[in-house]
């Protein structure tokens, strides 16, 4: 076990710091409300980040596992895992009177909370702390904010990406040195609420291919601006490929995840957030592909692939690096 840094003693520890943590990872059937948790793992950590314990279950989510090819989890092997009720209790345990702590934490609470919802139950936590939220507040000189580049910010090696109990591992690794850099620095962690979701389908949706039905009413928003993407336009996605980073992406509709998220996600994963579609477009997001609107007209006359929701954020999980441009020397 590592012992406390010289200059962060028990001693000197910021009293206003929570006891203890739960690191959590869920792998899920996807990304959307009615969609279920396939695994999950805890590692349960003391005041200063120390490892005390571990644990990790497969769970049987009732329905098609989703994205084999990211989690590896197929409806065999979850045929015979119990469901999350069965687990709860359990579960239950390794988080009572902790912070949930997970990289995009509000993604993993909201999972787990209307895991709970459906087994009518409440989860006991109060506060979940985001690690791509704190890296911000320490200005980690991180590339992007995926979990991988925080391990190899410190050092973690990762062994099986989108594993549960390695994700977790891995965030437990790097969330250790990240509290205790806080609190040699006194930072005041970015704890936030959690309170428990009533928000929960007893059951997947059966939408037709390519459209799913929308889950707000109004999807207006005014735009923000962001940043420039960093990276050169690589060209039209390709779906016998995966999206790589600075294709230009367009969002048409109404979508079940919010949508300022959604762009937030699309922008760290290294791809343009395009507000309108035009020929140099390589993808357009939506979850009405019929829809007789301006954008799906001009993708449709530009021959621009189009994807529903459910397809794209499979996509954003594994975004190819940017090509560097050749030496010119």
């Amino acid at each position: 076990m590592t012992m406390l840094d010289d200059r962060t003693t028990a001693a000197t520890w910021p009293a206003a710091y929570p006891q203890g943590y739960a690191v959590v990872d869920v792998e899920t059937t996807g990304l959307a409300r009615d969609d279920r948790i396939v695994s999950a793992a805890v590692y349960q950590v003391d005041a200063q980040g120390e490892v005390e314990d571990h644990w990790y279950t497969l769970v049987n989510p009732e329905r098609d596992p989703g994205p084999v090819w990211i989690h590896g989890l197929t409806s065999d092997i979850l045929a015979g895992a119990p469901l999350f009720p069965e687990i709860a209790e359990e579960f239950s345990a390794r988080l009572d009177g902790r912070v949930l702590v997970a990289h995009n934490a509000m993604f993993d609470w909201q999972m787990i909370a209307r895991e709970y919802a459906r087994a009518e139950l409440t989860a006991p936590v109060r506060q979940r702390l985001c690690t791509i939220a704190l890296s911000k507040e320490l200005a980690l000189p991180l590339p992007n904010h995926k979990l991988e580049s925080l391990a190899a910010h410190y050092g973690v090696v990762q062994q099986r990406a989108h594993n549960a109990l390695d994700d977790a591992r891995v965030l437990a690794e790097a969330f250790r040195p990240s509290l205790r850099t806080a609190a040699e620095r006194g930072v005041r962690l970015p704890l936030l609420e959690c309170r428990p979701l009533t928000e929960w389908a007893s059951a997947p949706a059966r939408p037709r291919v390519g459209y799913q039905p929308s889950y707000a009413a109004n999807s207006w928003r005014p735009s923000r601006k962001r940043p420039a993407c960093p990276y050169p336009n690589p060209g039209r996605y390709s779906s016998d490929a995966p999206l790589k980073q600075g294709m230009r992406v367009a969002f048409s509709g109404d979508t079940s995840i919010d949508r300022e998220l959604l762009e937030d996600r699309t922008v760290e994963a290294g791809l343009h957030v395009a507000s309108s579609v035009s020929r140099l477009t390589s993808l357009l997001v939506t979850n009405d592909p019929d829809a007789s609107t301006s954008k799906t007209v001009k993708a449709k006359s530009y021959g621009t692939p189009i994807v529903d929701e459910a397809a794209y954020t499979q996509l954003l999980r594994d975004v190819a690096p940017a090509v560097p441009p050749a030496d010119a020397s």
